[in-house]
């Protein structure tokens, strides 16, 4: 079991070791770049770099699943998540980058996109999956919360404001890559323990985030955009409810979390005042940077921060 787990691991990483390079030559060749915020300074040089590196992340961890999923039938449901919500953000992607659709899908084409995905995967996930909506509560011993009828609308909020965290989180060099590796590795012991049977995708997530960070640290190379982003929110949000921990997202995904309620404090208060803010810029990692720090540092200190919550979820567990 042990060797099997490590296998997915290793196999997704040279996936992506092997695609990325192609995929990157490609996106260069077809000029799929991205172009940064002006007003921060030190982007100005990326402009250019490619994006939708998270094809390569999909392209690994749907190959590594195909591979286990027989064994493994579980981690189906986390993979119509991930895969789900990837091309939506695909589909963001190509209207902004290759038909210069300046803002990409609507809000409301993407909010009900992410409706019909999330449906697809609660019909899944309780009439073929046969997983219980019971919540594993933290710090409890392993006690579980009957929420009745209330988990289906839960769920939905759930997942959709997951994945819309996560994609807030990238937006420096290998930050959302990092923070999703310490939570994918969180999910993979949490799994074992529990025997929830959905570690082989969680370590597949783990190594190709491994390849995608050799391409995606600073200075990046490549970009994963709403390819990438929206894939690992689903993937996170996918886990989570496989194993019955969406209250562990809280914890675990603290990261996720603050950073969309940074955006959401800064627009709300930026109404209400009439054009005064709370953080110099939002997602709250361009608030540390324009305070001076540099890429690396707030993509260190946000990947550590992410570590010790897992240590401290893994308590809870």
């Amino acid at each position: 079991m042990t060797l099997q787990v490590i296998s997915a691991m290793f196999l997704s990483f040279a996936i992506g070791i092997v695609v990325l390079p192609f995929l990157i030559n490609f996106l260069n060749r077809e000029k799929v770049d991205q172009t940064e915020r002006e007003y921060i300074e030190s982007h100005k040089k990326k402009n250019g770099t490619p994006t939708m590196g998270g094809i390569a992340i999909l392209v690994a961890v749907t190959v590594t699943s195909i591979v286990f999923g027989f064994s493994f039938p579980r981690i189906i449901p986390v993979l119509i998540l991930t895969l789900g919500f990837g091309l939506i953000g695909f589909l963001d992607d190509f209207l902004k980058v290759i038909l210069k659709r300046a803002d990409g899908l609507l809000a409301w084409q993407k909010m009900l996109l992410q409706i019909v995905v999330t449906a697809v995967f609660a019909v899944y996930i309780t009439q073929y999956s046969h997983v219980s909506l019971l919540l594993r509560l933290p710090f409890t011993g392993g006690k579980m919360w009957d929420i009745g009828w209330f988990a289906i609308p839960v769920m939905f909020f759930a997942v959709i404001g997951t994945v819309n965290g996560t994609n807030f989180t990238d937006g420096l060099d290998g930050l959302a890559s990092t923070v999703t590796l310490v939570v994918a590795l969180f999910f993979a012991a949490a799994s074992i323990a529990l025997k929830g049977g959905v570690e082989p995708i969680a370590m597949a997530m783990a190594g190709a985030l491994m390849a995608f960070l050799c391409f995606n640290c600073h200075p990046a190379k490549v970009f994963m955009g709403d390819t990438g982003s929206l894939a690992l929110g689903g993937f996170v949000a996918g886990m989570a409810y496989m194993l019955q921990m969406p209250l562990f997202i809280l914890i675990i995904g603290m990261i996720y979390l603050i950073e969309v309620l940074s955006v959401m404090l800064q627009v709300g208060y930026f109404k209400l005042t009439h054009g005064k803010r709370i953080f110099r810029m939002a997602p709250i990692h361009h608030h540390f940077e324009l305070g001076g720090w540099s890429e690396t540092k707030v993509v260190t200190i946000f990947g550590l921060v992410t570590l010790i919550l897992a240590f401290i979820a893994w308590i809870a567990l």
